[in-house]
Formats: C-alpha cells, structure tokens, sequence
C-alpha cells in the first residue's frame, strides 16, 4: 500500500529541554511531537503524576453515588449491567467488588453478545424486575438504552447509568446536533455536553473507579481504597483504545506498575498462562495477549467466564480458568484468520475494490468477530470498513473500524433510518439492519462519503531523522520512559535514508522473521529486524530484481538501498546485549 511519510517540525529549543530535564534532545523532540509544549506539561508527561481529577466534576456523580447510598441503605436489591468486552468486564468487576466493599445486596448480568445484543435491553429490565431488582447501575453502556430505561422507569424502578460513548443525537431542520438524553435519575458520562469534568476520554472501566471514589466515603471508606482497582482500569483503557494521554495515560502507567504485583488471583493466573511472570508488562502485553482472552469469551461463549475468573479465590482453580480462556483465544485467532481472508477475497474479486467505504457481507462468520476483521480489513485498506453478518435472531449484525478523517458514528447517524440499532464511537461502531436494507446501506455510506484520495493514503510520523550510529544503550533507557505506548502515545518513529542491505536471514520457528545486516553511508552498522517475510520478498524482488534478492540472502555485493522508518531496541541473547532496529515501514532508496 503507498504510504505517506510525514516528518514532525514542531519547534521548542529542545536543547534548552534536553537540559532542564536531563534527557536526550530526540527524546524532547518526541515528547514535543506528542503536542506537549510547556514545562509544565513534560514535567507531567516524564513523571505522569498519580493526582487525578476530581470524580464530582462529573455531571451526576454525586447525585448517581447518593441513589446509589440511598437502595443500599435501604437493603434494595441491586443489579450491574455491564457490556461483554474487556471493558465491560473490568467495569463490572470494579462495581461490583466495590457495592459489595459498601454492604450492597448486588449481583450482575452481563449481556450475551448472541442472545442479547450490545447492552441492556427491555427483556433485561422486566428480568431484573421479575427477580425483585429495585435499581439498576449500568457501566460501559446505558446512554443510547433510551427505550429500556424508559420502560424501567414506567415499571418503577431506579436507574443509575455510568457510560463514556457517544451521546445519541439527531439533526434539527437546521442541521444542528440535538443531543438525546435517557431518563435515568442519574446519567455519568464525561461526554455529555453540559459535564464539566475537564478530561473526556476515560474507558467505562475509568468511569466505575471514580463512581467509587465518590461512593466509598459516603460509607466512611477511605477513598484511596479504590486505589486497588487501578490494574483493572489499566487493562481496559489499553484493550479499549483510548488515548493515552493527560490522565489516562497516568492511569495505565500506575496501573501497569500494579499489574506486575496484583493481588487478583485471576490476573495472575491469565499472566502466568501466557508466560508473561517473568516479563515487564508493557502495553503491548495487555493489549495483544492478556485482552484477547478476557474478549475471547464474550465473542464465543459468555464474559461471565472472565469475570468469573476474577473473582476466583483458588489459585489452581484460576490457572485452569486463565488456560479455558487461552485456549478459546486460540480458537477465536483461527476463525478470524478465514473470515479475514474470505474478505479480501470477495473485496478483490468484486466492485467493493472501488469502494471509500467498504461494506461487506460474511455470512458464514461468527457474528462475533467482525470487529475484528473489520479492524484487519481497515488495516490492510485503509478504508473505513463494515464487516456485516448473519444473526440468531434473522437480523444482519455488523460491526466497523474506521480511519481518522472519518467519523463512523455521524456517517452511521446518517443512516440510521436503514438501522435497527446501532452505537460507538468516531472510530467504531456496532449496528444491525434487516437483510434488505444491506445494498443501500453500502450505497448510501458510499454516496455520502467525502473522503479524498489522501484522506485514504495511509500516514506514517515521522518523530526525528536519526542515523543508526546515534543509537546508544542510554538513549534506549530514555525512550522507555516514554512508555506505555498505545492510541494517542504512539510509539517513537525514527528514519534514515539510503540503507544498505549487506546481507538478509530469514528466523524464527515459523520463518516469520527477517534479520538484516544494515550499513548507512558513515559506515556504521547495526542489525535490523522485520516480521513481514513474504511481503519484504515481493517487495525486494518487484523493485530490485530477483537476482539482487539472491544475493543479498547469500551476504553478496548487491543494489538493494532502503529508506527505513524504525524504533531502536536491545537484543538480549545468552547474557550479550547489542543494539538492534525494528523496522515499521521501508521503500526503495532514489537513486542518484
């Protein structure tokens, strides 16, 4: 796919910076790239204070956390409902360790993503009632349930929601956004327009914690009790994309020191199922390993089985739990590996290849996972994608992952009379429609898309043109402390032009890893690593010729020159450590 390579030009006197706090020039102009510009502001970044905002800034919080003292004081019956992804689970767990902490009578439901759908419903609510539930407290979703709440209010009972999505909203005869609120007697949400908590962008885990820092003193409970839910909210801002800036990233910074030393049996169990005791678990870890068990189960089964690993108290019975929840991931990989690939096929092999907005229909795939293999399609695209797929329930259910110049939750908005429901975010989104309605959905999305030619050019920043022979041991240990990494934290990118490729070997067990031998035009030399093996082949042969590829896999003289964007690491191997690249994206050296 063209890429677009972007250098930074933000400007501060970084040498000014590098001296005041100590670090590197490149790692101030990283930093500055992040759009942080005063001294305050790195001190912030480089330290990521653990003072967070105050929870009664919240719009509601001290009114949601009074209804909420009021029914356990009263011995009312209260139930979670909470969404059934990790999220959702983390959301969950912390209210309901925390209700419990505070004497409540609660249990939990957590929705079925196939029997259920996406959040509460009105069948939810009249079982709620049914079983003698007075309140409701809902945690990563509840602000779009309009009708449910509706129809719990009109049954009498009390409804608390604690969300971060999108508020629903529709257009006025003048174009303008009119925002629809629910009836709830409380509604939590930092996105709500009339809120005044100064950051917008918690995960629904985040929401619940600060619901108990204001809860838990209103039971003569020291709000830094809620300091060890932390890893819980860590884990899901990570697995649910949220930016990793101001106090979220704080959040995951602590949370992730925690993480290594919890206490939750479940927690250590996933992690020692997954061989990570030994490792320091970085965002990565949580987002590509841990997160994907604890989804797995409310893609192919029901998330009650990963909260319920949370809650387990037998360290034995928790590793057999964490090795369920590998072992379904497993499975969840291999089936999004077809459905994936039955994608590309039916995008290549029809007119969606000309489309900006990519609607495709798999109906052979598990309902589940078409996040997923909307987010792979996105990837490989870069186009916004819906992934749509048969349902249970005869319905079409779809699922979609956009890309940053489009916002899929307005562009839905705009089509939501072919919709049955539907919800998310700018850059996803959940959704169904009735069969008949899918050929104009694709129609509509596509007449209505005004996405140019380079808004669908995929765009890689560039943080510093740094040569290879700038790479130092101490540099590296500065970039850590940049960490985590994530959505709004990217990780560092660095470029040099015009690499030779002395020589190449393809590793690992899988033959899934490219080693090569690099040399910049000072001389100096460093190894460089990529994870695309058959890709870098194509490529090299397409721009080089075959025979320059053999020779650069057999270490002879060969024309293969590359510009390289990469992230500079260590490679421990039997006690040695030396300095390695890891490539991210490459192209064909001009030639003088």
């Amino acid at each position: 796919m063209k890429e677009q390579w972007m250098i930074y030009s933000k400007k501060a006197d970084f040498q000014a910076l590098a001296e005041q706090f100590q670090i590197d020039p490149v790692v101030a102009r990283v930093i500055r790239n992040r759009d942080y510009e005063t001294e305050e502001e790195f001190d912030h970044y480089l330290n990521a204070k653990r003072d967070i905002y105050d929870a009664r800034l919240m719009k509601d919080m001290e009114k949601g956390t009074r209804i909420i003292k009021d029914s356990i004081d009263r011995k009312d019956k209260i139930r979670i409902i909470s969404d059934y992804d990790v999220d959702g689970v983390m959301s969950n767990y912390i209210l309901y360790q925390g209700l419990i902490k505070c004497g409540a009578d609660v249990d939990y439901r957590i929705p079925d993503r196939i029997a259920d759908g996406y959040g509460m419903n009105e069948a939810m609510v009249r079982e709620a009632y049914d079983s003698g539930i007075h309140t409701i407290i809902t945690c990563d979703n509840g602000i779009a349930a309009l009708l449910p709440i509706a129809y719990a209010k009109n049954l009498g009972m009390t409804v608390v929601v604690t969300d971060h999505h999108d508020v629903p909203f529709e257009y006025d005869e003048d174009g303008h956004k009119e925002y629809i609120l629910s009836s709830a007697d409380a509604v939590i949400d930092p996105k709500q327009e009339e809120c005044k908590y100064p950051f917008k962008q918690l995960c629904g885990a985040g929401v619940a914690y600060k619901f108990m820092q204001v809860l838990y003193p209103l039971f003569g409970i020291e709000s830094a009790e809620t300091e060890k839910f932390i890893e819980f909210v860590a884990v899901a801002t990570i697995c649910d994309v949220m930016d990793l800036r101001d106090e979220n990233r704080a959040l995951v910074r602590w949370g992730l020191e925690e993480l290594v030393r919890t206490g939750n049996l479940g927690l250590r169990a996933l992690i020692r199922i997954n061989d990570l005791g030994d490792k320091k678990i970085q965002s990565y870890h949580v987002g590509f390993i841990l997160g994907p068990c604890i989804n797995s189960t409310g893609r192919l089964e029901n998330a009650r089985q990963a909260l319920e690993l949370l809650f387990e108290q037998n360290y034995d019975r928790a590793l057999e739990r964490a090795a369920e929840l590998k072992a379904l991931n497993e499975t969840r990989k291999t089936m999004t590996e077809q459905g994936t690939n039955d994608a590309i096929r039916q995008i290549e092999e029809s007119t969606l290849i000309d489309d900006r907005v990519l609607v495709v229909y798999l109906p052979g795939v598990h309902e589940s996972l078409a996040g997923i293999i909307a987010g792979r399609i996105r990837e490989r695209y870069y186009r916004p994608t819906l992934i749509i797929t048969d349902s249970e329930d005869g319905e079409l259910k779809g699922s979609g992952r956009s890309v940053e110049e489009y916002n899929m939750f307005e562009a839905l908005t705009e089509c939501k009379d072919l919709l049955t429901k539907f919800g998310g975010h700018p850059m996803a989104a959940g959704f169904s429609l009735q069969a008949r309605d899918l050929d104009y959905l694709r129609h509509k999305l596509n007449l209505l898309c005004e996405l140019s030619d380079e808004d669908l050019t995929p765009k890689i920043n560039i943080d510093v043109e740094m040569p290879i022979d700038y790479i130092r041991f101490d540099l590296i240990e500065q970039l850590n402390l940049l960490e985590p990494y994530g959505k709004g934290n990217e990780k560092p990118a660095f470029a040099q032009k015009n690499l030779k490729v002395q020589s190449a070997r393809i590793m690992g067990k899988n033959g899934n890893l490219l080693k090569l031998q690099l040399e910049n035009e000072s001389g100096a030399k460093i190894e460089g690593i990529y994870f695309q093996v058959d890709e870098f082949m194509d490529n090299i042969k397409e721009w080089f010729g075959e025979t320059e590829w053999d020779q650069m896999m057999k270490g002879w003289l060969n024309r293969v020159k590359l510009d390289v964007i990469y992230y500079p690491s260590v490679n421990e191997f039997n006690g040695m450590r030396a300095l390695q690249i890891v490539i991210k994206s490459y192209r064909p050296s001009k030639t003088e």
